[in-house]
């Protein structure tokens, strides 16, 4: 249509060059009506057009633009400030963590806008990282709002946690990590509570009676019969008209005096042999005990109105530790033991009829971090508690004559000493897909004759 356009213009040119005086004379054919050509608009961002800008915090970001702008306009200026620097120029500069929109106006007035997403800056923690730890190429650092969020696999618990202690360190509000590691290790932790008690108890004294068997002592029970007159003799007699304080006499009879001496020593008993198994960096627990719910009273607020509340606590032999396999086959533990009982003694609470005697625990604990080989064992603890008890029985002012009077006195001395000794040993451990033998398993229950004539409690073996 343009060529033929073009060529009948000529014409009318050679036309009008030939004849000017002639009037124009009217087109052989009318004018096509042009055809409108929509064309796309040329990207205002360079490269491929993205959706969404993340631009760090308290930093900038430069955007080029391909078409002319004429204005850019933030719809939140306290996230984000941006300023035209040049025709096809704009900075974006981060203020403060959230979200925002950027608008472009083009000098045809087309307006585009984009999501803006200010959070905080991850490329400090990346370099560190791969300054620090090199080897693990499978980190992936990314933010959310205020917080690192870690992603990926390292080689061991040991790796993950230093590079969690990293990430603290850059400031963020929270560190969420989804790090995985590759070569996960369990440990059965072994312990042993043994109960060292060291009790020395020395008792020294003398029972003497006089007259009658029994019938008179010091040192013991004292009966005095009735004072007789007359000389007693014979064999049996060892005193006869026994004075004492000048005129009292007492029948003679036979003389007993017992002599007292004892020493007993000290005992050693295994409390526990908890066996408790672990993944690394994990924590695990184990109570061998019971619960008791101790009464608490409580004031209802009204006058002399109260209700009691059970408050639950647990005794026993309990364990909380959390092993971490370090390179070389060292294991680092964090070990809490703990032993409690119940006093036979309990604490009266209140008075008359709403007394109540609250049970006592007495508790012994220990809580460290030590580092072992695989199958060494280190006693971590040593609790030590000691009594000292002393007991002096004596008849009045006979036994505290010298010398005379260890006859009339007896002495008790008793120290015990009490020691907890924590021995844990760590083993590193796989799982096995053999059937585990167990001791019930080779238990046959006896027949009835072998159980009520024979006495067995527990049959032959198939």
């Amino acid at each position: 249509m343009k060529i033929i356009q073009w060529v009948m213009g000529v014409s009318w040119l050679l036309m009008v060059g030939v004849g000017r005086a002639d009037p124009v004379p009217p087109p052989l054919l009318p004018p096509a009506t042009p055809v409108p050509v929509v064309e796309a608009p040329p990207p205002l961002v360079s490269g491929d057009r993205a959706p969404l800008l993340q631009l760090p915090l308290n930093k900038s970001l430069r955007v080029h633009a391909e078409a002319p702008l004429v204005r850019v306009s933030v719809s939140n200026p306290e996230i984000a400030d941006v300023s035209l620097v040049r025709n096809r120029e704009i900075f974006l500069v981060g203020k403060k963590v959230g979200s925002t929109n950027l608008f472009l106006w083009t000098k045809d007035g087309a307006m585009t806008s984009m999501d803006v997403v200010v959070s905080i800056d991850i490329s400090g923690l990346q370099g560190k990282l791969r300054e620090l730890v090199p080897q693990e190429k499978g980190v992936t650092v990314s933010a959310a709002g205020e917080s690192f969020v870690l992603s990926g696999s390292v080689a061991n618990g040991v790796i993950l946690r230093q590079i969690v202690l990293i990430a603290e360190q850059y400031g963020g509000k929270k560190i969420v990590n989804l790090l995985a590691t590759r070569n996960v290790s369990q440990v059965m932790l072994e312990v042993k509570v043994v109960e060292i008690q060291k009790t020395l108890d020395d008792r020294m004294g003398a029972n003497t009676t006089f007259g009658q068997q029994g019938s008179a002592g010091f040192g013991g029970v004292n009966s005095f019969p009735p004072p007789t007159t007359g000389v007693t003799t014979g064999a049996n007699a060892l005193f006869s008209n026994f004075n004492l304080l000048g005129g009292v006499g007492y029948t003679g009879g036979v003389t007993n005096m017992t002599l007292q001496g004892e020493i007993d020593k000290g005992r050693a008993k295994v409390l526990a042999e908890p066996n408790i198994v672990a993944m690394s960096g994990q924590e695990a627990s184990f109570l061998a005990g019971g619960k008791i719910y101790i009464p608490i009273p409580q004031s209802t607020g009204v006058a002399g109105g109260v209700f009691i509340t059970l408050q639950e606590e647990d005794y026993g032999v309990g364990l909380n530790f959390m092993p971490t396999v370090l390179d070389g086959g060292k294991i680092n533990l964090r070990v809490s033991p703990e032993v409690s009982e119940l006093l036979t003694t309990g604490t009266t609470f209140g008075s008359g009829s709403s007394s109540m005697v609250v049970p006592t625990i007495t508790t012994r604990r220990a809580s460290t971090t030590v580092q072992l080989n695989d199958g060494e064992s280190l006693a971590i603890g040593g609790l030590i508690q000691s009594n000292i008890l002393e007991t002096i029985k004596a008849f009045p002012l006979l036994g505290e004559l010298p010398i005379l009077g260890l006859l009339f006195r007896s002495s008790e001395f008793q120290h015990n000493r009490t020691e907890l000794v924590f021995v844990v040993t760590p083993h590193l451990v796989q799982g096995t897909t053999q059937r585990v033998a167990l001791p019930s398993d080779s238990f046959t229950p006896p027949t009835r004759t072998q159980f009520q004539l024979e006495g067995k409690m527990e049959g032959d073996e198939k």
